[in-house]
């Protein structure tokens, strides 16, 4: 089938070469072309649905895995507004502090950088958060969300 579809016309089967397949695929039984052809398109749909049903069981598992980890990391009203794109408002908690912070015009600077200078202004970033971190007995998670053109460090 794909040959058929080849943009070189000399790439592509002849009606005989094409007759031929479709004898070799019924095993020489009387059918009509067309049958054939839609015996195969209704098993490529279904092993299609098949792989759409595993991908997306796959990919329900990994977001409960990430639910998961936010809901064991960050206090409930944190985790639902990150999980519904929410504003996270500032909130007392006695035992956590979470600390949000956007780089303003991120998307620009690295529109306009080469990648290794990007990758330089976000190390001496982190490394500046972790001397000031070092100064306190802190548990420290850090990740990059990117989100309406924003990048938010935790």
């Amino acid at each position: 089938m794909k040959q058929c579809w080849s943009e070189a016309p000399e790439r592509r089967p002849t009606f005989e070469e094409v007759f031929h397949k479709f004898k070799t695929i019924n095993k020489e039984k009387k059918t009509n072309i067309i049958d054939s052809m839609l015996r195969m398109l209704e098993q490529y749909s279904s092993n299609l649905e098949d792989l759409i049903r595993e991908r997306t069981e796959e990919l329900e598992i990994e977001k409960q895995k990430t639910e998961k980890l936010l809901s064991q990391m960050l206090p409930p009203s944190v985790a639902e507004a990150l999980k519904t794109g929410g504003t996270v408002e500032p909130e007392y908690f006695d035992q956590v502090t979470i600390y949000f912070s956007d780089i303003v015009g991120f998307t620009t600077i690295s529109a306009l950088s080469e990648p290794i200078e990007v990758v330089d202004l976000l190390n001496d970033l982190y490394t500046l958060f972790d001397a000031v971190l070092g100064n306190h007995d802190v548990y420290k998670v850090r990740t990059l969300c990117y989100k309406e053109s924003k990048l938010s460090l935790m």
